[in-house]
C-alpha cells in the first residue's frame, strides 16, 4: 500500500520544548492502528529512550486537544479527534523517536514515510531557522527606531530651549 500523501509538518507540535508527532497521526500515516503501533513499541522499549517518546501528560493532552480543535482541517484526524476519548494518554514521538518506528514496523511503507517525516521534521527545523533571524532582523531594527526616537526628542526639546 502507497504512503498516504499529507502535509505532515501539520502533525508536528512542539510539547515539553520539542517538537513530536502523536502516536494517532503517525499510525494513520503508517497505515497500521494506533493500538498496533504502540504494541510495536512496548515490545521494543529499548529503543525507544525518554528523549526519543514520552507519554503526554492529562494537561499536555487537554493543552493540545483545545490548541487543534481551533486548526484542525483534516476530516479524518477531526473524527479521531471527535473520539479522542482514549482510555491511555497518547505517545509524543521525537524526531529520533519516529526514524526509530521505521525499524520496529519493519516495512516498505513504514520506512519510506519515515523519509517523508525526517523531511518535513528538516524543513521545519529550517522555517524556525529563518524565523530566527527575520526576528533578530526585526529586533535590530526597533532598536534603531527608539534610537532614532529618543534622539528626535532630543531635538525637538531642544528646540523648546530656543
Amino acid at each position: 500500500m502507497e504512503p498516504m500523501k499529507v502535509n505532515i509538518e501539520s502533525y508536528i507540535y512542539t510539547v515539553r520544548g520539542v517538537q513530536v508527532m502523536l502516536d494517532y497521526p503517525l499510525a494513520m500515516i503508517y497505515h497500521v492502528e494506533t493500538k498496533r503501533l504502540n504494541e510495536q513499541v512496548k515490545r521494543n522499549m529499548k529503543r525507544f529512550p525518554g528523549t526519543f517518546m514520552f507519554k503526554l501528560t492529562q494537561e499536555e493532552w487537554d493543552t493540545l486537544q483545545l490548541h487543534l480543535s481551533n486548526m484542525i482541517s483534516s476530516e479524518s484526524l477531526q473524527s479521531q479527534f471527535a473520539t479522542a476519548k482514549r482510555r491511555t494518554l497518547p505517545y509524543a514521538f521525537t524526531e529520533q523517536g519516529v526514524s526509530m518506528l521505521s525499524a520496529v514496523l519493519n516495512s516498505d511503507t513504514a520506512i519510506e514515510v519515515s523519509i517523508q517525516i525526517m523531511q518535513a521534521f528538516v524543513a521545519l527545523r529550517k522555517t524556525l531557522i529563518n524565523l530566527h533571524g527575520i526576528i533578530q532582523r526585526l529586533e535590530g531594527v526597533e532598536l534603531k527606531q527608539l534610537q532614532t526616537d529618543s534622539k528626535l526628542e532630543q531635538i525637538f526639546q531642544a528646540l523648546d530651549i530656543v
